[in-house]
């Protein structure tokens, strides 16, 4: 396991230290990207009709729970949570937002890993999928 793995190694103490800044620091901007996005969210897509998107099946908050963490394991699997659900939750705005707006598939291309919602997409340069698709 990972987790174990790292924690082997006994001089990883000082690398920790010096990445916390670093770490912590995205709080800041994921706060504002998190505002920014509901805002978005809860006014576009209440104009355009979209269902909303519920936040709670995206970002979950649970791991601090957990007895036998420390309590900076517990302050980083909260942050992780957030963190990592908030961008799970977004994905999915923007992709609600994409299929609303331009429901196209891009070019095939080896070096892109295509989005999982965009199977429901219209095929790259494929007039007709896209009419029968969205009614254009």
């Amino acid at each position: 396991m990972e987790y174990v793995k790292h924690l082997e190694n006994k001089n990883i103490k000082w690398r920790y230290s010096i990445s916390v800044p670093f770490i912590y620091s995205m709080i800041i901007p994921l706060v504002f990207f998190d505002i920014s996005t509901e805002i978005y969210h809860n006014i576009c897509f209440r104009l355009y009709g979209i269902p909303l998107i519920k936040r709670s099946r995206y970002i979950k908050i649970d791991r601090h729970k957990l007895e036998y963490l420390s309590w900076y394991d517990k302050i980083n699997c909260a942050y992780c949570g957030y963190g990592n659900g908030l961008m799970n939750y977004t994905q999915m705005i923007a992709a609600r937002t994409e299929k609303y707006w331009c429901g196209i598939k891009h070019k095939k291309d080896d070096n892109f890993i295509e989005p999982k919602h965009h199977q429901e997409f219209a095929d790259y340069d494929d007039e007709e999928d896209l009419k029968e698709k969205f009614n254009h």
